[in-house]
């Protein structure tokens, strides 16, 4: 009878394995739902089926089951997310992403060479998706550069990132997933560079693979996004020469124009004079109003470099400058309607600053370039105002009759001068983390809260970083790893794949135990795989008596290994948009570079933990 109760409960999670890796495939249900309600059927089946304990105990009641909820690994993985979300906000990474595009100048494969090399080093030390949304541009421009279409170098990017993410216990969420079910199955958990070495072995193959092999395999899509994500409308703004600035002193002709990329200079504006071009022998001084044209991203850009020179000076300033200085900054489109009542006033007139707490940037009318300020520009109808405020002020907007939100072109502000910060606080963790100092749960944790202390990060921002699919994923994951476990489905599972593979050597059931993982994952999400087949890595290592390290490290990397479908990883879903890139493109590119690092591993591992 209790052989049979056994069978049962095995059983029973096997269908509940499957019936979730369908709803999770399919989306038929939110993947929240889908979480809970794994949750919810395993605390019900094993409340009525319960699995005893040499002390007569249920070995998953509810409190075992919802302990993925108050796993360290979890707390690590989110405040990793903030602290990738705040040096995302604040462009840290924006200065050293810059200078590698400028260093590879000379040479186009250089270029891509180094930015992917730089993707594949700062994944190994920080989460995947910001690297990617930071370096998608930087590959668009590389890409122009070279004459090719951006989908020849999306994937690559995407890749670098998941194979950096390989070489660090942090440098991905499922490295620690894996780590932490090693604690809850009772073997020693991953240190920070214990699986460095192999790690960077595979990564430098596959980068060899993505600047040898990989763009030969891409398409040249002539997509439809990418034409999409051009501006080239151009905008009056008008820049104030503080007395701070580099600017001041400058010969316009010459170090003016280098200074200010991608902006044409329409008119310059010195106390009650107006001085328009030729610019010759002019140069620049404190209090000088330029007034400009340029596109929506280069306004963006000067905006990061000096926030406050951007916004145009009003006669009676009543409130404080400091208001769009501070962290959280949005700018977006807004339109004038016909019939609004800007129309034939200016904004100072209307006074739109003190009515919507937002502040205008940047004026666009129908081709129209306008040498006035933008303060003496008078609206009209079809007029759109490039505006800058506080998020909540922003959609504040929509209802507004005189002033329409252009729906889904708001778009951040990188808070630049929250920069040092938060790559101080960053590196604090890592470096804590690395040393052993403090485990990395309690240095990601601190490191998140940190950012929200110093004013890198405001409450709000940090919350929205915070993933709720991914909290319920990882805690039904670890739940299913659990009933696996107690079950005796795990050791079934080993047992199953031991006799596939016969009497072979400990090597070949590696590497094979690998390829397993390594396809799944591309089926599959990867958390959920790396947790579901830890603990049947820990069984065939006792099985065939091999140490259970090798196997754990197995599950790390052919975890990450999602390099075949776009719903493996979320960067694949990233770029997946901006190159046109179908299902079967991931294929193509994907399937080859799993076999190399199959391959790879299967020939490095045996020698490298003396199998």
């Amino acid at each position: 009878m209790i052989m049979e109760l056994a069978t049962i409960q095995m059983l029973a999670v096997f269908a509940l394995i499957v019936g979730s890796l369908l709803l999770y495939a399919t989306e038929k249900l939110p993947l929240e739902v889908t979480s809970l309600g794994v949750l919810c059927a395993l605390m019900v089946l094993f409340h009525l089926l319960p699995v005893q304990g040499p002390d007569g105990e249920n070995r998953l009641d509810a409190v075992r089951l919802l302990s993925g909820f108050a796993n360290p690994a979890l707390f690590a993985v989110l405040g990793l997310l903030v602290i990738g979300d705040a040096l995302e906000r604040t462009g840290a990474l924006d200065k050293g992403a810059a200078m590698v595009l400028a260093a590879g100048r000379g040479s186009s494969w250089l270029t891509v060479t180094m930015a992917l090399t730089t993707v594949l080093a700062v994944s190994a030390l920080m989460n995947n998706i910001p690297v990617v949304v930071i370096f998608i541009p930087i590959m668009q421009a590389i890409a122009k550069r070279l004459g090719r279409r951006p989908s020849r170098l999306l994937m690559p990017l995407s890749f670098a990132a998941m194979l950096g993410g390989m070489t660090t216990l942090i440098g991905s969420s499922t490295n620690l997933l894996v780590s932490s079910a090693l604690v809850q199955l009772g073997e020693a958990p991953f240190g920070f560079f214990d699986f460095s070495i192999p790690g960077i072995v595979l990564a430098v193959a596959g980068l060899l693979y993505l600047l040898l092999v990989a763009p030969y395999l891409l398409p040249e899509n002539n997509d439809i996004a990418e034409g999409l994500a051009q501006d080239n409308r151009q905008f009056i703004a008008q820049i104030t020469i503080t007395p701070k600035s580099a600017l001041v002193g400058e010969a316009f002709a010459f170090d003016a124009l280098a200074k200010l990329p991608d902006m044409k200079i329409l008119m310059v504006q010195r106390g009650e004079h107006a001085i328009v071009p030729p610019f010759t022998y002019i140069k620049l001084e404190a209090d000088d109003v330029l007034v400009v044209a340029a596109t929506r991203d280069a306004l963006v850009e000067a905006m990061k470099a000096d926030p406050a020179a951007m916004h145009p000076r009003l006669d009676d300033q009543v409130e404080s400058p400091e208001r769009w200085l501070i962290g959280g900054q949005v700018v977006a489109d807004v339109m004038v309607p016909p019939g609004s009542a800007m129309t034939g006033r200016t904004l100072e007139e209307f006074g739109f600053r003190y009515k919507h707490h937002c502040i205008v940037v940047g004026i666009q009318r129908r081709g129209r370039l306008l040498r006035q300020r933008l303060t003496e520009i008078r609206m009209e109808a079809g007029d759109t105002l490039l505006v800058q405020g506080q998020l909540r002020d922003i959609r504040k907007l929509r209802g507004d009759h005189d002033a329409v939100l252009m729906e889904w072109s708001a778009a951040d502000i990188p808070a630049v001068h929250h920069a040092a910060p938060a790559g101080l606080i960053f590196f604090a963790v890592v470096a804590t983390a690395a040393t052993g100092l403090v485990p990395i749960s309690i240095a990601a944790l601190t490191g998140a809260v940190a950012m929200v202390a110093t004013g890198v990060l405001q409450v709000r921002d940090a919350m929205r970083a915070l993933d709720r699919q991914l909290v319920m994923l990882i805690a039904s994951a670890l739940a299913l790893g659990a009933a696996m476990q107690e079950t005796g489905g795990a050791d079934f599972m080993a047992e199953t794949m031991l006799l596939a593979v016969g009497d072979s050597s400990i090597p070949v059931v590696l590497s094979v135990f690998f390829l397993l993982v390594a396809l799944l994952s591309n089926v599959l999400s990867t958390k959920a795989t790396a947790v579901l087949f830890t603990p049947i890595a820990v069984g065939v290592a006792k099985a065939v008596g091999a140490p259970v390290e090798p196997f754990a490290v197995a599950v790390v990397f052919a975890a990450n290994c999602s390099f075949a479908s776009p719903v493996g990883y979320q960067t694949n879903l990233l770029v997946m948009g901006p190159a046109g890139y179908r299902f079967i493109d991931f294929a193509k590119a994907g399937l080859p570079l799993v076999g190399l690092l199959w391959v790879v591993f299967s020939l490095f591992a045996p020698w490298f933990y003396s199998l």
